[in-house]
């Protein structure tokens, strides 16, 4: 086998390679490094590109650059104008062969029908006969010269223009084609500018290593195997779902949103090869979310729509692309489940106090009589009171989350009448004694106050028998919502496994990609932080029988 046949079958090393080839024709070329990887990727993919942009801002010269990329092969650029002729495009007319045969045949050597690259700038400037020629080569690869069908071998056609064509002009077939459409402007960095004004022609050192370029052979060949790339159904869903906020990314009437939004089906067929070709040289064997970026730059065919679109994939890259902003649905959905299963529980449990009113002021009543009672040490008529919400401590002494504490039930009773008081009692396991604080609030519910002064209502163990059904559910409905906040968790892992596998990405744009892992990040961030909220209400509802014992 030879050495090139072996480089190009060996997936793993693919991606090095592009990377290396993109870095070669990109150097000396200013703030141009994206427009020239999605060149390359269409030319690998045999695709069409559009470049959208005032004069001179090197619109050939990256064409010019492009065709470095490919080994023995030939270029060829036109300038249009309204005057231009087929002759200048395709060929002039073999004088000799009219002579001899009567036939129409044209010279196509150095002209369109040979090259590899072509570059045709102010494309819609050129009449029917050059377009209706262009739109059966870029659809069919293939040549009418008289009588003789010619393969084209044109593995990129790019064009250029400093506008858009016209409505109703009968190019809407041609721009179709042309599936990657990028707007290019001036330098923008000032470091970039000084750059282009000072140093020399770049392409005076430009070096193309032979072993970067690629021949004839090879892109035949990655040709079929960029078919056997597979679309995942999760995939298909996302591109689904992008096509679907495209169409309703905008309250304006139907009928104008159908003119902004109209994508052919074609248009969409040709895309997702395009997707496929960008997986195969990212070394997968698979269509990863991240390719999916890509067509920000394939789905606009007006300013109005450019805008929107990316506005659009701006969403798609915070919320769907990795599964998001399902995930913080799913997370904030258990929260909110388990919330109310903690609200439903001190609802149902917390004791509430008897009230007299006596001299204009209320008497608080407990009636614990039967309540049962607890030894901690040498106390023997202690109460159990069940602390229904987590809290950092009701004691300074007893740092932690307290689950119940025990005080004398006498005392109690005689001190709350007032509706606060403070009495000793014991906190968790603890057999030391704590001053406790306790309150009754605008409900009539009792209170015990942590260190932080906040009221958390509680329950009295053991005043009547438990409602085992009321438990099971409660317990029930945490266990399901710890399921969710599960599920959530792990679709976030997948997504930031999914995402890690599709970097360093070759193709997408770096403002996409950095959004994309930024979202990422506050998505796992915002899980963190309700997961510490929930997990305290989880684990209580959990515990809540043990504390009741």
């Amino acid at each position: 086998m030879s050495k090139t046949a072996t480089k190009s079958t060996n997936k793993a090393l693919l991606p090095e390679r592009i990377q290396n080839l993109v870095s070669a024709l990109s150097e000396g070329v200013f703030e141009r490094d994206h427009t020239i990887r999605l060149c390359l990727l269409s030319a690998l993919a045999g695709e069409s590109v559009f470049l959208l942009g005032p004069p001179g801002i090197a619109k050939s010269y990256i064409a010019k650059r492009l065709i470095q990329a490919f080994d023995q092969s030939q270029y060829f650029e036109y300038l249009m104008t309204r005057f231009s002729t087929p002759e200048e495009v395709f060929g002039p007319l073999s004088i000799q062969d009219l002579k001899d045969h009567g036939k129409y045949v044209r010279l196509t050597e150095g002209y369109l029908p040979k090259a590899d690259v072509v570059f045709l700038d102010e494309i819609w400037k050129a009449g029917p006969a050059i377009l209706n020629t262009l739109l059966t080569v870029v659809n069919e690869k293939i040549f009418r010269n008289g009588h003789e069908i010619s393969p084209v071998p044109m593995r990129l056609l790019i064009t250029a223009s400093n506008e858009l064509p016209e409505e109703d002009s009968g190019l809407d077939a041609l721009y179709d084609r042309m599936l990657v459409r990028l707007f290019v402007n001036r330098i923008q960095e000032k470091s970039n500018f000084k750059r282009l004004l000072c140093e020399k022609n770049p392409d005076q050192d430009l070096h193309i290593d032979p072993a970067l370029k690629i021949t004839s052979d090879e892109y035949q060949r990655w040709q079929a195997q960029i078919d056997h790339i597979l679309v995942p159904d999760s995939v298909f869903e996302k591109i689904y779902q992008l096509k679907s906020m495209l169409e309703a990314s905008s309250g304006q009437d139907e009928s104008s949103q159908a003119d902004l939004f109209y994508i052919s089906d074609r248009r969409w067929k040709k895309a997702v090869r395009l997707l496929k070709a960008s997986a195969f040289f990212n070394g997968r064997n698979e269509i990863n979310p991240a390719d999916i970026l890509l067509l920000q730059e394939c789905l606009w065919h007006s300013p109005d729509s450019r805008n929107t679109v990316t506005e659009v994939m701006q969403q798609f890259c915070r919320e769907v692309a990795f599964d998001q902003h399902h995930s913080l649905t799913l997370a904030n959905e258990a929260t909110a489940d388990i919330t109310d299963v903690a609200d439903e529980t001190v609802s149902a449990l917390c004791y509430s106090m008897d009230t007299d009113i006596v001299m204009r002021k209320p008497k608080y009543q407990c009636g614990l009589k039967k309540a049962r009672r607890y030894k901690v040490n040498s106390s023997n008529d202690l109460i159990k009171f069940v602390v229904l919400e987590s809290n950092p401590s009701v004691s300074e002494k007893e740092k932690g989350d307290t689950r119940w504490v025990y005080v004398d039930a006498g005392d109690f009773e005689k001190k709350i009448k007032s509706g606060q008081c403070e009495v000793y009692g014991y906190v968790n396991k603890n057999p030391n004694l704590c001053l406790l604080r306790f309150d009754v609030d605008a409900d009539n519910r009792l209170m015990i106050r942590d260190i932080a002064n906040r009221s958390v209502p509680v329950a009295v163990a053991g005043i009547s028998d438990t409602d085992q059904e009321a438990f099971a559910r409660w317990l029930a409905s945490a266990e399901s919502s710890i399921e969710k906040l599960e599920e959530a968790k792990h679709l976030l892992k997948l997504a930031r496994v999914g995402f890690n596998g599709a970097l360093p990405h070759l193709f997408a744009a770096t403002d996409l990609i950095e959004m994309t892992a930024n979202s990422l990040a506050d998505a796992e961030d915002s899980l963190q932080r309700l997961s510490i909220k929930f997990d305290k209400n989880a684990h209580r509802i959990s515990k809540l029988i043990e504390y009741f014992e």
